[in-house]
């Protein structure tokens, strides 16, 4: 095992934060890993133990991720850990960012991908419940997000339900994008975009509620953009289908704005949300107000306070939006009783 240590005189006060990247070796972890090291996550002053976990063939190319970290010499970067064992990677976690995943193979059948992942998120689950923190806070980021992060989290039973999360923040930020670039604004001047449901094409990205900042003042999306019909058409299925587009583009998945996205997140997780505004995760569905099926990780907005995540109540729901709701909430219940079919197998 290569592990490498870092230490400046003003951060030896503070315990490091130990913090899992799985599917470490791959592009998303690439592009995370400095942001993650650097102090954009847990903050500019928080020391830092990384731990990343791959399959064994990918150790090589770990210890090479592992020289690069070493050569951009990070004062916060106490120790880098790369491991193929469950039992190393997942010991007294703060936090857990699960990137890797099965993704789908040409031909692969649906309930396919999930078995496979159900198998993934289930051993991922049961390490997190042997060998984590009960605090630790998990992000689930490999596809199929929402259900994998179900299955961890059923497989994590002494863990708080409400530390398991998925990430559809990059939904959030491309619709953001989309309002920003439309309005000639900063994506900084556009807030409380909502998406929810499914981190897949389903998902409902919402601006019926989003504040957009022009001379000065926050005005509503519909009133900012002044085309409706784009707002419920193009732009809905522009951020449905953006990482299709970018794979037809790039021949390669977002990445880049996958681990920006991972960063902000974690963050908000971290630090919380600002007074007034919200964001999008994918959390457990229970005793939400909007009338989606419990026992579903479900894309909500929420606000963030002492790392603790509130879905937030009272917002108007129209037709148009139900029906899009409801939509995307058929498709994870479909997805979460095929997932926990294999779950108990």
């Amino acid at each position: 095992m290569l592990t490498i240590f870092y230490s400046s005189y003003k951060y030896l006060s503070a315990e490091p934060v130990r913090v899992l990247v799985t599917g470490a070796a791959g592009q998303i972890a690439y592009s995370l890993l400095f942001g993650i090291a650097k102090g954009d996550v847990f903050g500019k002053d928080q020391p830092i133990t990384l731990i990343l976990l791959d399959i064994t063939p990918m150790l090589p190319v770990l210890d090479g991720v592992v020289m690069e970290l070493q050569d951009c010499a990070l004062p916060l970067l106490r120790e880098v850990i790369p491991t193929d064992k469950e039992e190393v990677a997942f010991k007294d976690l703060d936090a857990a960012i699960l990137v890797g995943s099965m993704p789908r193979r040409e031909g692969m059948e649906r309930k396919d991908l999930l078995k496979a992942n159900v198998a993934i998120f289930k051993s991922q689950g049961a390490a997190l419940e042997k060998y984590a923190k009960k605090t630790v806070k998990v992000l689930v980021v490999g596809n199929p997000a929402n259900t994998n992060c179900l299955i961890a989290a059923k497989s994590a039973p002494s863990i708080p339900k409400e530390n398991f999360s998925c990430l559809t923040r990059l939904d959030h930020n491309r619709a953001r994008s989309q309002v920003a670039m439309r309005c000639g604004v900063p994506a900084t001047q556009v807030k409380n975009v909502i998406i929810w449901g499914n981190h897949s094409s389903t998902q409902y990205p919402d601006v019926h509620h989003c504040k957009v900042n022009m001379a000065g003042s926050d005005l509503a999306c519909f009133a900012a953009v002044k085309d409706d019909d784009w707002l419920k058409g193009a732009f809905i299925s522009t951020v449905q289908q953006r990482g299709a587009a970018v794979i037809a583009a790039r021949k390669l998945s977002s990445a880049m704005s996958a681990a920006k996205a991972i960063c902000d997140h974690m963050r908000d997780i971290w630090s919380g949300t600002p007074e007034g505004e919200f964001v999008s995760m994918g959390v457990y569905s229970s005793s939400n107000s909007y009338g989606v099926a419990e026992d579903l990780i479900y894309s909500f907005p929420v606000h963030i306070k002492d790392k603790q995540w509130k879905i937030v109540d009272g917002l108007a729901i129209n037709d148009f939006s139900r029906g899009k709701m409801d939509a995307t909430a058929a498709e994870l219940v479909e997805e979460r009783d095929t997932a926990v079919t294999f779950l108990s197998a």
